[in-house]
């Protein structure tokens, strides 16, 4: 049980390592582009900052490969906000962190298990480790989109 809760923090905190935003997916020519919007809820406190993966594949998402996108979004109160632009309309997931002392780590107790606020697109829940593809996942059409993630 500890290496599942180790293994789920190193996954969370590779969120922090990322620097930047990750590379950007080029839409296809013949599908229409598409936004999303993810909104941030039940903030625990109204500071640090949210670190966030977004990924387009089962394989990267629950094998701990590379976001195709990352963002640390700054908090300034019980919500925040972020948009990404020019994805191809697909499936994706979010994990993603609630940074409360903004420096820029995942804190987890001795056992490797979280001491800040996580969560996971789709209201997925961690099973012994990070929430998977198939429960974290969700379809973002062309056009403009929005989801939102709870911190619990």
């Amino acid at each position: 049980m500890k290496t599942l809760f180790a293994i789920a923090a190193l996954s969370l905190a590779s969120i922090a390592s990322a620097q930047g935003p990750a590379q950007t997916q080029a839409p296809s020519a013949t599908v229409g582009t598409a936004s999303l919007t993810v909104r941030f809820e039940q903030l625990v406190a109204p500071s640090g900052q949210i670190m966030m993966s977004l990924f387009d594949s089962e394989a990267a998402h629950d094998a701990g490969g590379k976001p195709i996108r990352a963002e640390m979004i700054k908090v300034e109160g019980t919500s925040a906000m972020v948009t990404f632009t020019g994805l191809a309309p697909g499936r994706y997931a979010i994990k993603t962190f609630h940074d409360v002392d903004g420096n820029g780590q995942m804190k987890t107790n001795p056992f490797g298990m979280p001491l800040e606020p996580f969560a996971f697109s789709n209201g997925a829940k961690p099973q012994g480790g990070p929430a998977l593809w198939q429960a974290a996942s969700f379809d973002v059409p062309a056009g403009a989109s929005e989801t939102r993630i709870s911190f619990q």
